[in-house]
């Protein structure tokens, strides 16, 4: 845990993503990133130079007519002093129960999103945290290159006038497996996704593809990072000296 804090450290640092008084909305889905990236923004602001509060925000998208169990979250959570709220949504019954989405992924996420800058600015926050790891930034560069014929990718920090919120991804130069080694050096708890299109997208065929050449390759994943700030596509190479 303590090398993904560095990490954390470096890009909230690069990307000047936190300003001293921030409150920081993290959202939650349950999931390892998500998890570890609370634990991790709580860790860290107990002696970042700027000082900051998390609090965290669960959307149960309720798949299956199921509503999740998140006490294992809330005990972790509360341990660390963190402020968490569960919002027990219809998500997953409007995508694939009334709407039948056959690609539902994008509809899913543009209402969990919307849903979650509600949910930040009802608690008084401007900056929303997301888990999103420097795997998912390389994975959504090709699938941008591959399958739309684009070169770009989701920046580090992004500012939405509409919402006056920005929107801060402080993971994205850890990998997924560093991320894994600090879940698991903290066991720290997770939700399974009760998804019905989980493991079964154009994101898993991605990320199996990163994952063929990374075995090849072992620098892959930093050779991509390196040309997104090289480059200085979406706002990855803005970056404090």
């Amino acid at each position: 845990m303590q090398q993904l804090e560095g990490l954390l450290r470096k890009a909230m640092q690069q990307y000047d993503m936190i300003k001293a008084g921030d409150r920081i909305c993290v959202g939650v889905s349950g999931g390892k990133d998500s998890v570890a990236l609370t634990v991790a923004l709580a860790r860290l602001a107990r002696y970042f130079e700027k000082p900051y509060t998390v609090c965290a925000v669960t959307l149960d998208p309720g798949f299956g007519g199921v509503t999740a169990d998140y006490s294992a979250l809330e005990a972790l959570f509360r341990s660390y002093g963190v402020e968490y709220h569960i919002h027990r949504t219809e998500i997953g019954h409007i995508v694939f129960d009334v709407r039948k989405e056959q690609n539902p992924c994008a509809l899913c996420a543009k209402m969990r999103r919307g849903a979650l800058h509600t949910a930040a600015q009802q608690l008084g926050c401007r900056k929303v945290a997301l888990g999103h790891h420097l795997d998912d930034a390389v994975e959504t560069f090709y699938m941008n290159l591959f399958r739309e014929g684009r070169i770009g990718c989701f920046s580090p920090v992004t500012y939405l006038s509409e919402r006056r919120l920005t929107v801060i991804r402080p993971m994205v130069l850890a990998t997924e497996q560093e991320v894994r080694d600090a879940v698991r050096a903290l066991s720290l708890p997770v939700v399974k996704s009760r998804c019905p299109a989980d493991g079964a997208t154009a994101r898993q065929q991605t990320k199996d593809f990163v994952h063929a050449r990374c075995r090849e390759d072992r620098a892959f994943r930093q050779k991509t990072l390196g040309a997104l700030q090289k480059a200085g596509i979406d706002g990855w190479g803005v970056l404090k000296p």
